[in-house]
């Protein structure tokens, strides 16, 4: 005989409509009350009727992703990965699903919001697009609740990692050890991670009184060691080479030490670089690599409260920026600057 809602409340020693509520993600229940009641229907085997709790609820208790990876790294990107994890944890701990979004249904084309409709998803969480795409605004400016990650709208809560203090931590480091030419590689300026980095760059290095030669801040892409090492040759051509250059991001560490080596330079002896995110796997790099480590459990654990909050209060849900602490990993990567430069 299969297990009702009866025996979860019996045996939790609460009334039907309370774990009745559990299950249907009303808010006004305790969160001590809420893993109670989910722990015990877990415990005795009872799994709600999901096509009934969607009937009664008018929700689907699925959430969209929109994680669109243009260098075809997907969830194997280590930032992405992790922030996507918490993320799931978190919204699965609230009873809810997710749903990746993208362009195709099979053999039909359509677009986000079009997908988002399709699936019936109650709310979508935007981690990794170009966001100023135009389908991307068409999402943004419906009326499914929607959360962005590394990107403001106006009119959407977003989780924003701290990237001008980041780089300003690494100005500041750097400096400390005697740099002054301190050259950037920045990532593709599809969003604002890109820019604020490039601001905190500016800012940090103008605060300092640092000299900025023409050429020494310079595009590449993130995760792309072809990329980077075309950027990184360009630097080391130049007569006034820097002497500490900073990577769009951590997993540019590989290709950078590998075209670094290639032209017969030690790292930290003759170059000094540092990254960006704080990847676990590539601290096992030797030299260990010095970089700024976002919390990317803290990023996806907020996108989700802040989600499911819009959902279950449209009305009085508040729609502003989360801004995420950023934290300075000392490394081998960056030392003292080369006597006399």
């Amino acid at each position: 005989m299969s297990v009702t809602i009866k025996d979860v409340a019996r045996s939790c020693g609460m009334s039907i409509s309370t774990v009745s509520k559990v299950f249907n993600g009303y808010p006004d229940i305790s969160e001590a009350t809420r893993r109670q009641v989910m722990e015990t229907a877990h415990e005795i085997g009872y799994r709600p009727n999901a096509l009934a709790r969607a009937l009664k609820t008018n929700r689907s208790f699925n959430l969209g992703v929109l994680f669109v990876d243009e260098n075809v790294s997907g969830l194997l990107h280590p930032f992405f990965a992790a922030v996507l994890n918490a993320f799931k944890a978190e919204v699965e701990s609230r009873g809810y699903d997710i749903t990746f979004i993208n362009h195709n249904i099979g053999t039909m084309d359509m677009s986000f919001l079009e997908h988002c409709r399709y699936r019936n998803v109650d709310g979508v969480c935007l981690a990794c697009v170009d966001f100023y795409s135009a389908e991307v605004a068409e999402l943004v400016n419906s009326d499914l609740p929607c959360v962005t990650i590394d990107h403001t709208f106006d009119n959407r809560s977003s989780i924003i990692s701290d990237n001008l203090n980041g780089m300003r931590m690494l100005v500041d480091r750097a400096m400390a050890l005697g740099h002054r030419r301190i050259a950037y590689i920045h990532g593709q300026r599809n969003s604002s991670v890109t820019e604020n980095r490039i601001r905190g760059f500016y800012r940090a290095m103008e605060q300092h009184g640092l000299p900025l030669p023409e050429g020494y801040v310079i595009p590449g892409r993130y995760d792309d060691f072809g990329s980077i090492r075309g950027s990184l040759l360009a630097l080391l051509d130049r007569p006034d080479r820097p002497t500490c250059i900073l990577l769009p991001d951590d997993a540019s560490y590989f290709g950078a030490l590998d075209t670094l080596r290639g032209q017969g330079l030690r790292v930290p002896e003759d170059i000094s670089v540092a990254g960006y995110d704080g990847v676990r796997s590539v601290q096992a790099v030797r030299p260990r690599l010095t970089t700024v480590c976002q919390d990317s459990d803290a990023m996806g654990r907020q996108a989700a409260l802040r989600l499911i909050d819009q959902i279950d209060h449209p009305n009085t849900a508040i729609r502003d920026s989360i801004l995420i602490p950023t934290t300075l990993i000392e490394g081998e990567s960056l030392a003292a600057a080369p006597k006399g430069v």
